[in-house]
């Protein structure tokens, strides 16, 4: 039996119950307009059989279900092992500061609580509290690690048992790691890091991952290059036939440049745009040619691919990929790496790589906006604002905006180019993540997905949905999202919900506007059919 939303208490995770709650979904934030939704999906009878899946209605790490005493106390032995490690400087000497300090100097206020979407469109339910994983963990590293006395008594009672592990793990997976509680808190406890350094434990000591983030992602991408599946070779000919098809298309011959010795700037791609969004490889190709800048993309092992998903759930499998992409641009000799729409690679490549990289391979490194910005603001291409006048709105993704500060250059741009932008409420800094944040906008099994559009998606569907207010219904709207990670994320919200063609909702980036302003370029850059 569940617990309700109303009964949850922090020892609740370690009873042995069929599950720990459910959210109903009578009790989900509200959408504004014609939202129906249906009781939750099942989750397979041989997953259930196979996994631990005793958190909620959906199971995201792939936990084995321990079927002898043994294997359950080897569980819990494993997951405080880590957690040790996780407090000691030589083991964990990028991050054990700051997750001390969160673990010291939560007031318990629950004012991350307000600050968090999925705690708000889980219709408030206890379990989406940040401060609910974060206590479970504080109680266990008090109790257990630290060793203080009286415990219980002092910091509120933990029982730790297989179970209490298990629902840990995937209430770690219970969080976008969108940092909007850490950004809210008054004495800087960062829950979102306390999520993620949980991750950790049961990657690096437990041996238990995602498969997206770790064998369909890390791994491959350190074997083959990419998390597509693409070697240098087949990436180089995709991007050449992006090339010759947008060409043609655009009326602007246009080449991208390989491997080129010596060019001020590595340009690295989410190489899921080459497959799934070619325009935006395109649209990039054709501003940095006509802006006249020197660069180039390299087709070394993961530096054609800016995907770093170690920086979700493993800081070795992290520091394996940053070292590949910056021992490719000094390979090239270039003066600065430049990343494109990819938010969580700004992430990795930027603020955290800053962490590992040896001296030698602190290559300078930035986001594309300002560099856009440049080219924009300073008419270095020509453009035509007229032909991007339809209702468009900007989403922030959480890594260019809470953790980098990047605001203004993509607003200036588009203020430039587009006559009737309009802002979400709140945005910038105050933004709603769009909900596949931290790995799930990659993710399919199980109810993930609809996990994903009923909770963790609902608070940006209804930002989107309030921006485009007055002029809801089939005419054309897009919603500039310069990431690839929260394209993937709105694609999948917008096909179940119907929205691209009860709203005429397109979703795309931010370089693909400014092609589409470009004179050089034939009008129609932005195609408003669905392929």
């Amino acid at each position: 039996m569940s617990k309700t939303k109303d009964s949850l208490k922090i020892n609740d995770v370690s009873k042995d119950t069929e599950k720990l709650a459910s959210v109903d979904p009578e009790d989900l934030m509200p959408l504004p307009g014609e939202f129906e939704e249906g009781p939750w999906g099942e989750i397979p009878a041989e997953t259930r059989e196979k996994y631990a899946c005793i958190l909620d209605d959906t199971c995201i790490l792939p936990i084995p279900l321990p079927k002898t005493k043994a294997e359950e106390d080897d569980l819990v032995r494993k997951f405080l092992s880590g957690m040790e490690k996780l407090f000691s400087k030589e083991n964990n000497w990028t991050f054990e500061p700051m997750l001390e300090t969160s673990m010291e100097h939560c007031a318990k206020c629950n004012t991350c609580a307000e600050a968090c979407h999925l705690y708000e469109a889980s219709g408030r339910h206890d379990m989406y509290r940040p401060l609910y994983r974060s206590e479970i963990f504080r109680r266990i590293y008090k109790k257990y690690i630290k060793k203080e006395s009286l415990s219980d008594w002092r910091n509120g009672p933990i029982d730790l048992n297989w179970r209490t592990v298990a629902r840990l793990g995937e209430l770690a997976y219970r969080c976008n790691i969108c940092r909007r509680c850490a950004q809210t808190c008054p004495i800087g406890v960062d829950n979102a890091l306390i999520a993620r350094e949980i991750r950790k434990i049961f990657s690096q000591e437990m041996g238990i991952a995602t498969p997206e983030l770790h064998d369909k992602g890390s791994m491959l991408q350190l074997k083959v290059g990419s998390s597509t599946s693409m070697n240098g070779l087949v990436a180089k000919d995709n991007v050449q036939f992006i090339d010759e098809e947008f060409s043609e298309e655009t009326g602007y011959e246009f080449s991208t440049p390989w491997d080129v010795e010596g060019a001020d700037i590595l340009l690295i791609h989410n190489a899921g745009e080459i497959l799934a969004w070619p325009e935006n490889i395109a649209a990039f190709s054709i501003i940095f040619q006509a802006a006249g800048l020197s660069y180039t993309l390299s087709s070394d092992l993961a530096a054609y691919d800016s995907i770093n998903y170690g920086v979700f759930y493993d800081d070795v499998q992290f520091a394996r990929t940053a070292i590949l992409q910056a021992q490719a641009a000094k390979k090239l000799g270039v003066k600065k790496i430049i990343l494109g729409e990819c938010g969580h690679a700004h992430k990795a490549l930027t603020v955290i790589a800053d962490r590992v990289l040896p001296p030698g391979l602190q290559i300078p490194r930035e986001s594309y906006l300002p560099t856009l910005r440049d080219i924009v603001l300073k008419d270095k291409i020509k453009l035509d604002p007229t032909r991007n006048n339809f209702p468009v709105t900007l989403h922030d993704p959480c890594n260019l905006t809470r953790l980098m500060g990047i605001i203004k250059p993509q607003r200036d741009i588009i203020k430039k180019i587009c006559p009737q932008f309009r802002e979400m409420h709140p945005h910038g800094p105050f933004n709603y993540c769009c909900g596949g944040g931290s790995g799930y906008a990659i993710m399919s099994r199980n109810t993930i997905p609809e996990w994903r559009a009923k909770i963790s998606g609902r608070k940006k569907l209804e930002q989107i949905c309030n921006a485009f207010s007055e002029c809801r219904g089939p005419e054309e709207k897009y919603v500039a999202a310069p990431c690839s990670n929260c394209k993937g994320q709105l694609r999948d919200m917008f096909e179940r919900y119907g929205l691209l063609e009860k709203e005429g909702l397109k979703y795309g980036g931010l370089v693909e506007l400014v092609v589409n302003a470009m004179v050089d370029v034939k009008p129609g850059f932005i195609s408003w059919e669905e392929e």
